[in-house]
Protein backbone atom coordinates (compact mmCIF):
# COMPACT_ATOMS: atom_id res chain seq x y z
CA UNK A 1 0.00 0.00 0.00
CA UNK A 2 1.60 3.53 -0.67
CA UNK A 3 2.23 6.11 1.88
CA UNK A 4 1.97 9.85 1.55
CA UNK A 5 5.12 11.93 2.44
CA UNK A 6 5.93 11.78 6.20
CA UNK A 7 7.57 14.55 7.71
CA UNK A 8 8.91 14.90 11.62
CA UNK A 9 11.31 17.73 12.88
CA UNK A 10 13.84 17.55 15.20
CA UNK A 11 14.79 20.67 17.25
CA UNK A 12 18.24 20.72 19.09
CA UNK A 13 16.46 20.64 22.26
CA UNK A 14 14.50 18.25 21.78
CA UNK A 15 15.17 14.78 22.90
CA UNK A 16 15.73 12.09 20.54
CA UNK A 17 14.38 9.58 18.87
CA UNK A 18 16.87 6.83 19.57
CA UNK A 19 19.20 6.51 22.36
CA UNK A 20 22.94 7.83 21.95
CA UNK A 21 25.27 5.39 20.93
CA UNK A 22 27.73 4.44 23.53
CA UNK A 23 31.05 2.17 23.80
CA UNK A 24 31.73 -0.38 21.03
CA UNK A 25 27.90 -0.39 20.61
CA UNK A 26 29.23 2.86 19.13
CA UNK A 27 32.16 1.56 17.23
CA UNK A 28 30.28 -0.92 15.38
CA UNK A 29 27.85 1.60 14.74
CA UNK A 30 30.37 3.74 13.19
CA UNK A 31 31.00 0.58 11.06
CA UNK A 32 27.64 -0.09 9.79
CA UNK A 33 27.53 3.76 8.84
CA UNK A 34 31.04 2.88 6.56
CA UNK A 35 30.76 -0.15 5.16
CA UNK A 36 27.32 -1.58 5.25
CA UNK A 37 26.02 1.76 4.35
CA UNK A 38 28.71 2.79 1.99
CA UNK A 39 29.91 5.88 3.98
CA UNK A 40 33.11 4.93 3.64
CA UNK A 41 32.41 6.25 -0.21
CA UNK A 42 31.11 9.38 1.09
CA UNK A 43 34.80 10.45 2.85
CA UNK A 44 35.69 11.05 -1.17
CA UNK A 45 32.61 11.11 -3.32
CA UNK A 46 30.13 13.24 -1.71
CA UNK A 47 27.56 14.92 -4.59
CA UNK A 48 26.79 17.78 -2.27
CA UNK A 49 25.97 20.75 -4.84
CA UNK A 50 24.86 24.20 -4.50
CA UNK A 51 21.19 24.71 -5.86
CA UNK A 52 20.75 28.59 -4.73
CA UNK A 53 22.11 30.50 -2.23
CA UNK A 54 19.88 29.44 0.41
CA UNK A 55 19.77 25.74 -0.59
CA UNK A 56 22.41 22.56 -1.23
CA UNK A 57 21.71 18.91 -1.75
CA UNK A 58 24.20 16.19 -1.17
CA UNK A 59 24.16 12.63 -0.37
CA UNK A 60 23.93 10.84 2.75
CA UNK A 61 26.42 13.25 5.26
CA UNK A 62 28.80 11.84 7.60
CA UNK A 63 29.44 13.31 11.03
CA UNK A 64 31.97 15.86 9.95
CA UNK A 65 30.14 16.67 7.27
CA UNK A 66 27.60 17.72 9.05
CA UNK A 67 29.84 19.59 11.03
CA UNK A 68 30.83 20.84 8.07
CA UNK A 69 27.49 21.75 7.22
CA UNK A 70 26.92 24.08 10.20
CA UNK A 71 29.96 26.43 9.88
CA UNK A 72 29.07 27.04 6.05
CA UNK A 73 25.76 28.30 7.94
CA UNK A 74 23.20 25.53 7.12
CA UNK A 75 20.18 25.82 10.03
CA UNK A 76 18.10 23.01 8.75
CA UNK A 77 18.97 19.06 6.70
CA UNK A 78 16.20 17.23 5.24
CA UNK A 79 16.85 13.79 5.64
CA UNK A 80 14.67 12.07 2.85
CA UNK A 81 15.54 8.30 4.05
CA UNK A 82 12.97 9.32 6.98
CA UNK A 83 13.84 8.35 10.37
CA UNK A 84 15.34 5.04 11.14
CA UNK A 85 16.63 2.90 14.19
CA UNK A 86 20.01 2.84 11.58
CA UNK A 87 23.33 4.21 12.45
CA UNK A 88 22.85 6.54 9.67
CA UNK A 89 19.99 7.99 11.12
CA UNK A 90 21.21 7.79 14.16
CA UNK A 91 24.72 9.58 14.33
CA UNK A 92 22.89 12.60 11.99
CA UNK A 93 20.23 12.98 14.32
CA UNK A 94 23.26 13.29 17.38
CA UNK A 95 25.04 15.49 15.15
CA UNK A 96 22.72 17.85 13.67
CA UNK A 97 21.83 18.71 17.66
CA UNK A 98 25.21 18.69 18.43
CA UNK A 99 25.28 21.61 15.97
CA UNK A 100 22.20 23.52 16.84
CA UNK A 101 20.95 22.50 13.55
CA UNK A 102 16.94 21.37 12.99
CA UNK A 103 16.97 17.89 11.36
CA UNK A 104 13.47 17.39 9.14
CA UNK A 105 12.70 13.65 8.48
CA UNK A 106 10.57 14.19 4.67
CA UNK A 107 10.15 10.50 3.61
CA UNK A 108 10.48 10.26 -0.18
CA UNK A 109 10.56 6.93 -2.31
CA UNK A 110 12.72 6.25 -5.62
CA UNK A 111 11.05 3.52 -7.31
CA UNK A 112 7.57 4.82 -6.88
CA UNK A 113 5.53 7.09 -8.66
CA UNK A 114 5.31 10.54 -6.33
CA UNK A 115 1.54 10.74 -4.93
CA UNK A 116 0.02 13.96 -5.87
CA UNK A 117 0.35 14.71 -1.82
CA UNK A 118 4.10 14.10 -1.51
CA UNK A 119 4.41 17.18 -4.12
CA UNK A 120 2.19 19.29 -1.91
CA UNK A 121 3.90 18.22 1.01
CA UNK A 122 6.97 19.40 -0.76
CA UNK A 123 5.70 22.87 -1.77
CA UNK A 124 5.07 23.42 1.83
CA UNK A 125 7.75 22.52 3.39
CA UNK A 126 9.76 24.72 1.01
CA UNK A 127 7.85 27.22 1.88
CA UNK A 128 8.37 26.90 5.80
CA UNK A 129 11.90 25.82 5.88
CA UNK A 130 14.29 27.72 7.73
CA UNK A 131 17.16 28.86 5.38
CA UNK A 132 20.11 27.73 4.62
CA UNK A 133 19.40 24.02 4.01
CA UNK A 134 20.43 20.85 2.83
CA UNK A 135 18.41 17.95 1.60
CA UNK A 136 19.67 14.40 0.90
CA UNK A 137 18.87 10.85 0.40
CA UNK A 138 21.77 7.85 0.38
CA UNK A 139 23.51 8.98 -2.95
CA UNK A 140 22.43 11.95 -3.53
CA UNK A 141 21.13 10.72 -6.76
CA UNK A 142 17.03 9.97 -7.29
CA UNK A 143 14.93 11.43 -4.04
CA UNK A 144 17.42 14.10 -3.66
CA UNK A 145 16.93 14.60 -7.72
CA UNK A 146 13.52 14.97 -7.52
CA UNK A 147 12.96 17.02 -4.62
CA UNK A 148 15.59 19.79 -6.11
CA UNK A 149 13.70 19.83 -9.34
CA UNK A 150 10.54 20.25 -7.18
CA UNK A 151 12.52 23.16 -5.00
CA UNK A 152 13.52 25.08 -8.40
CA UNK A 153 10.12 24.85 -9.80
CA UNK A 154 8.41 25.66 -6.31
CA UNK A 155 10.85 27.86 -4.50
CA UNK A 156 12.74 29.88 -7.77
CA UNK A 157 9.88 29.68 -10.23
CA UNK A 158 11.93 27.67 -12.90
CA UNK A 159 10.20 25.91 -15.80
CA UNK A 160 10.40 21.60 -15.64
CA UNK A 161 12.18 21.98 -18.75
CA UNK A 162 14.97 23.68 -17.37
CA UNK A 163 15.50 21.62 -14.11
CA UNK A 164 16.23 18.05 -15.52
CA UNK A 165 19.80 18.09 -15.32
CA UNK A 166 18.87 17.55 -11.45
CA UNK A 167 17.97 13.94 -12.13
CA UNK A 168 21.12 13.04 -14.21
CA UNK A 169 23.89 10.92 -14.42
CA UNK A 170 25.85 13.99 -13.17
CA UNK A 171 24.08 12.77 -10.14
CA UNK A 172 25.05 9.47 -10.57
CA UNK A 173 20.51 8.97 -11.59
CA UNK A 174 20.34 6.40 -13.87
CA UNK A 175 16.63 7.06 -15.29
CA UNK A 176 16.69 3.44 -17.50
CA UNK A 177 16.63 1.49 -13.64
CA UNK A 178 13.43 1.67 -11.82
CA UNK A 179 14.31 5.03 -10.29
CA UNK A 180 13.82 6.40 -13.69
CA UNK A 181 9.69 6.65 -12.63
CA UNK A 182 11.01 9.78 -11.09
CA UNK A 183 11.62 11.13 -14.97
CA UNK A 184 9.01 9.30 -16.07
CA UNK A 185 6.66 11.90 -13.46
CA UNK A 186 7.46 15.15 -14.94
CA UNK A 187 8.13 13.55 -18.38
CA UNK A 188 4.57 12.95 -18.51
CA UNK A 189 3.48 16.40 -17.46
CA UNK A 190 5.74 17.76 -20.46
CA UNK A 191 3.91 15.51 -22.50
CA UNK A 192 0.74 16.76 -21.06
CA UNK A 193 1.48 20.48 -21.42
CA UNK A 194 2.46 20.44 -24.86
CA UNK A 195 -0.99 19.12 -26.39
CA UNK A 196 -3.18 21.02 -23.05
CA UNK A 197 -0.64 24.11 -21.89
CA UNK A 198 -1.39 23.73 -18.12
CA UNK A 199 0.21 24.59 -14.92
CA UNK A 200 2.32 22.25 -13.18
CA UNK A 201 1.00 22.67 -10.06
CA UNK A 202 -3.18 22.24 -11.78
CA UNK A 203 -1.71 19.09 -13.65
CA UNK A 204 -0.40 17.57 -10.38
CA UNK A 205 -3.74 18.35 -8.14
CA UNK A 206 -6.30 17.57 -10.33
CA UNK A 207 -5.32 15.24 -13.96
CA UNK A 208 -1.84 13.13 -12.69
CA UNK A 209 -2.54 9.68 -12.00
CA UNK A 210 -0.15 7.44 -10.19
CA UNK A 211 -1.30 4.17 -11.00
CA UNK A 212 -1.98 5.20 -14.52
CA UNK A 213 2.36 6.07 -14.46
CA UNK A 214 3.68 2.96 -12.67
CA UNK A 215 1.17 1.13 -15.60
CA UNK A 216 2.77 2.40 -18.59
CA UNK A 217 6.55 3.15 -16.90
CA UNK A 218 9.36 0.18 -17.99
CA UNK A 219 12.64 0.10 -16.10
CA UNK A 220 15.51 -1.80 -18.55
CA UNK A 221 16.83 -4.88 -16.50
CA UNK A 222 20.57 -4.03 -16.83
CA UNK A 223 19.97 -0.66 -15.53
CA UNK A 224 18.19 -2.29 -12.58
CA UNK A 225 21.59 -4.90 -12.50
CA UNK A 226 23.66 -1.86 -11.66
CA UNK A 227 21.59 0.58 -9.52
CA UNK A 228 20.21 -2.59 -7.26
CA UNK A 229 23.06 -5.20 -7.64
CA UNK A 230 26.00 -2.78 -7.93
CA UNK A 231 25.84 0.04 -6.23
CA UNK A 232 22.97 -0.99 -3.72
CA UNK A 233 20.83 2.04 -4.23
CA UNK A 234 17.83 2.35 -2.28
Amino acid sequence: MRRDALVSIIKPTDPPLYPRYTGWERRRAMANLLFVDHGVFRTFFNTRSQLSDEMWRSSQPLPYQITGAAKLGIRTIVNLRGPSDNSFYRFEEEYCQRAGLTLINFVVYSREAPLAATVLAAKQLFEDLDYPALMHCKSGADRAGLMSRLYLIFRKGMSVESTARQLSMAYGHVRQAKTGILDYFFTAYLAYNAKTPTPFLDWVTNIYDPEELTRTFRAQWWAGLITDKILRRE
